[in-house]
């Protein structure tokens, strides 16, 4: 089948540079509402267990997106079949208590998104609407109390919030807004955060808290939702990447591209890619369909709209940056633009049920795609993206440093499953809800977890029992697991870390061990893990 996305071929002198950001007037940007979301942007602690931060699925250095890929199974529940997608892993699954509890489908792993992570860079300053089924309008409402907070161009406020309180994403069934202020309320800011920018840095000269952090940027030091996407948003309109060489060259350097780019840039035009993918944000921020799943996978634009007419629509993706992105579409499943390519050449299965009645086959000669992909990859990267220097320049996250490590040896119980200490809550000093906790084993039977300041390498055997940690340096907390039968029980323990900073950097070791007559010595023991207090 031959393709061709219809569209005009326009000349390279209508385009023009990056436009103004639109900014709404309920929310001017300012230098101390600026930095306040750009801390609020990579603070891991926005999260319920401090281990997800907007950022952690938007990295500058993928394109806004994620670095991340984990597999959804999608609508059939079942693993590595034809439907499932590639996004972003969240949180392990809690209950409104935040105690941990087995995910019907993830298990003790944590969750993944049914949709891929789309850029936040640079178009999505402005757009109208946000998420791929653009479930974000402009008008943005305070969660409140029900009240305009922004009557148009509020998207970015709007899309700010939601991932807060997804139960997958950051939060936890329940999770509420006064939960979430108090958490920042009583946060030291960026405490789990390395390699601070250097505005961040100058924003905590003096180790200001967070309420004198919105006291800078508000005019008084109330935490609220509404003021927490005010911030964010704010931040994130000032990340507009457009210094690329295909900006450069609109500016009139005919050296910015190279020839190839340059011949390149004019197959993107008369091949109709600019239909959609509209410069200077290349996007038109449409919704289409361009036949990429079943519809039964996942409806799009419908699931918000309710019209059948928006069935397996999603928003069109900016191609700035494209190529440093992980993975593309909404489905996460295209790994490279080489795959994009032969989709849209019409070298994969099409499902046209209704596709875009734009959308026809890409006509490309054996010297259009390599120009294609060189324009792609190299002309609309800006490298200030690439390279993380302001303003996309970030801080290290907790998540990004070495893991938690695990070690020694565990015995398995009833089903042959061996207990897994659940624990990727970051450790720190003046934490007061320090979770940790014990899953995968018997469901109802009573368990020890032991929290060990030393290690016993290779294990010593009590019996059949291996132990991993010296009992003697020890605190012994009781837990009966919730759950019913093999491999379904978890339970967790939450304790205080004292604001000590004698305490930072100590080394602690944790095993679990779970009464199951099946296991040996009637006891399932997990490995061990070896945290560091920060």
């Amino acid at each position: 089948m031959r393709l061709v996305l219809l569209g005009l071929v326009l000349s390279p002198a209508l385009f023009a540079q990056m436009p103004a950001v639109p900014v709404p007037p309920e929310n001017p940007i300012t230098p101390a509402k600026a930095v306040l979301g750009k801390m609020l942007f990579w603070e891991e602690q926005l999260s319920h267990d401090d281990t997800m931060a907007c950022a952690t699925c938007h990295m500058p250095k993928a394109g806004g997106g994620d670095l991340r890929l984990g597999r959804h199974p999608g609508v059939d529940g079942q693993w590595n079949t034809s439907d499932d997608r590639f996004a972003s892993p969240g949180v392990l699954r809690s209950d409104a208590q935040r105690r941990y509890m087995r995910d019907p489908v993830f298990g003790f792993t944590p969750q993944v998104t049914r949709r891929a992570s789309p850029s936040n860079l640079g178009a999505a300053a402005y757009a109208s609407l946000l998420f791929w089924d653009g479930r974000a309008s402009g008008t943005f409402k305070d969660p409140l109390s029900g009240q305009t907070a922004i009557q148009t161009g509020g998207a970015l406020e709007s899309q700010a919030l939601g991932p807060i309180l997804d139960a997958a994403e950051m939060g936890h069934p329940g999770r509420s807004w006064a939960q979430v202020t108090a958490k920042v309320q009583a946060a030291r800011p960026m405490a789990l955060a390395t390699n601070l920018p250097a505005d961040v840095t100058t924003a905590l000269t003096g180790a200001p808290d967070y309420p004198e952090l919105f006291r800078r940027a508000f005019g008084d030091p109330a935490i609220t939702p509404v003021r927490i996407a005010f911030a964010i948003a704010t931040y994130q309109r000032t990340l507009i990447p457009d210094q690329t060489p295909w900006d450069a060259y609109q500016r009139g350097n005919q050296n910015a591209l190279t020839l190839n780019q340059a011949y390149g840039w004019t197959r993107f035009q008369g091949a109709g890619c600019t239909a959609c993918h509209v410069p200077p944000l290349f996007t038109d921020h449409s919704f289409r369909n361009i036949g990429l799943r079943p519809i039964a996978e996942d409806t799009g634009r419908q699931e918000v709209t309710g019209l059948a007419g928006d069935r397996g629509r999603f928003k069109v993706a900016t191609l700035r940056n494209v190529a440093l992105k992980t993975s593309h579409m909404h489905s996460g499943h295209l790994e490279n633009l080489n795959w994009v390519m032969e989709h849209y050449e019409g070298h994969t299965q099409w499902h046209l049920d209704n596709i875009d009645p734009m959308f026809l086959a890409l006509q490309l000669s054996s010297f259009d795609r390599p120009a294609l992909l060189d324009f792609l990859t190299n002309g609309l990267t800006d490298p200030r993206v690439k390279a993380e220097t302001a303003p996309f320049d970030r801080p290290t996250l907790r998540s990004e440093r070495a893991p938690n490590r695990e070690y020694g040896v565990g015995t398995a119980g009833a089903g042959g499953l061996v207990p897994l200490v659940l624990g990727q809550q970051p450790a720190f000093v003046g934490a007061l809800g320090f979770r940790i906790g014990l899953g995968g084993g018997l469901g109802g039977a009573p368990a020890l977890l032991v929290l060990a300041a030393a290690a016993f390498e290779p294990p010593v055997y009590v019996g059949a029992i291996p132990v991993n940690v010296d009992p003697a340096l020890s605190v012994v907390l009781p837990l009966t697991l919730n759950g019913t039968g093999a491999g379904t029980g978890a339970a967790t323990a939450v304790l205080p870390i004292a604001n000590d900073p004698a305490l930072r950097n100590a080394l602690l070791f944790t095993q679990g061990f779970v009464a199951d007559a099946l296991a040996p010595g009637s006891v399932a023991a997990s490995r061990a893990v070896e945290f560091r207090v920060q």
